[in-house]
């Protein structure tokens, strides 16, 4: 029996990034609506980039606020390139498609709204205080599979 990868889905959404200019201010956060708290997930955040992007890797900070008000927050860096400077992720045009893991085989054990908030921190050497927006990213996406 074949199983296409869609049926795992149980959220999947992304949003665009304006101008493709990620500011430090933009944050894009999803709302998952929970009813099952016994099934193990895995929570991916998607990030599309393209050949404007100038760095080897991606900061961010995430944030899961449960329906209870508790808060888990995370600050993350992903790989973008290879050593070679070569883009990671999938895709035959200059837009390539990482997908990023944020949590691994979780349990959303409360029922409600989940939000999860995305915000990117990455800096150059001269911009400390991440005044310069990031340049590059297209879109950016959250997606959540049921683990078999």
């Amino acid at each position: 029996m074949v199983l296409s990868c869609s049926e795992n889905k149980f959220f999947d959404q992304y949003k665009p990034v304006e101008n493709l200019e990620w500011s430090r201010d933009t944050i894009y956060n999803f709302i998952v609506s929970n009813t099952d708290t016994i099934s193990k997930r895995n929570v991916f955040i998607n990030i599309r980039n393209n050949k404007n992007y100038e760095f080897s890797s991606l900061f961010l900070i995430a944030k899961i606020e449960f329906p209870s008000g508790y808060k888990l927050v995370d600050t993350l860096e992903y790989e973008m390139t290879n050593a070679e400077g070569k883009f990671l992720g999938q895709g035959f045009s200059d837009v390539k498609e990482n997908k990023l893991f944020l949590r691994e085989k979780v349990v959303l054990s409360e029922k409600g709204d989940y939000k999860f908030l995305i915000q990117q921190a990455t800096r150059s050497i001269n911009d400390i205080e991440g005044k310069n927006p990031l340049k590059g990213i297209t879109d950016v996406g959250l997606s959540i599979e049921k683990v078999n």
